[in-house]
């Protein structure tokens, strides 16, 4: 049953007493992915409640011009939104998922999910309140991608961190963004020209926060 991990990484589960949760614990099955696989893509039929263990998962969608839009990522002790939001509805997911590291999860099959979703208090509430966690997330991150300018939305990711260096590619800058990769490297290049950090290979050094703080508020200070 792999109980070591479910008390490490859902250890409510563990402390719930209830036998419905004890037959989906039991029920679940261990599941390890490579790097860089698809997990799912637009129009595939959602097959399992997939609790996160260990690794990274980025959720994202194409936008019309063709550039890819991270929604999320999904990390240990996570559970996924679309996907939970897939099996409620009885859906196919509208967008598509990679693994950025190996990725170790609890699949729960999708007629033990719906079974304990009718069955146990416990798991309903823990369903709905990571879905809304997840959701409110999405949201969050779709707001500071439509609004404010690329000089911003880039300022706020380089200060994310709390790191003076951030082992970062332009291309995955830009993806965070929203953003093309040359945009974002034409306003690194002019960061770099103020004083304001140093760029090199995969790697962003010498962030200057007191400054980039000043960018990221601008519109909030006008």
């Amino acid at each position: 049953m792999h109980e070591t991990l479910w008390k490490l990484h859902f250890p409510e589960f563990i402390a719930s007493n209830d036998k419905v949760i004890k037959q989906l614990m039991d029920a679940a099955i261990m599941v390890t992915l490579p790097a860089r696989q698809q997990v799912f893509y637009p129009g595939k039929i959602c097959d399992n409640y997939l609790l996160i263990l260990s690794g990274s998962v980025k959720a994202q969608i194409m936008s019309t011009d063709g550039r890819e839009i991270l929604l999320y990522h999904v990390l240990a002790g996570d559970s996924c939104v679309l996907t939970t939001s897939c099996l409620l509805g009885n859906n196919n997911y509208p967008a598509e998922g990679y693994t950025e590291t190996e990725v170790s999860a609890f699949a729960i099959p999708a007629h033990i999910f719906h079974r304990c979703l009718e069955q146990s208090t416990f798991f309903r509430e823990f369903v709905f309140r990571n879905f809304s966690q997840r959701l409110a997330d999405v949201i969050k991150r779709m707001e500071s991608i439509s609004f404010g300018s690329v000089e911003q939305k880039l300022a706020k990711a380089l200060l994310a961190s709390g790191e003076k260096t951030l082992h970062k590619t332009h291309n995955e800058l830009a993806l965070e963004l929203g953003s093309a990769r040359e945009v974002v490297s034409r306003h690194l290049k002019r960061f770099e020209s103020y004083g304001w950090l140093s760029l090199s290979r995969g790697a962003i050094s010498n962030i200057n926060f007191d400054a980039l703080h000043k960018i990221s508020h601008f519109n909030d200070q006008s």
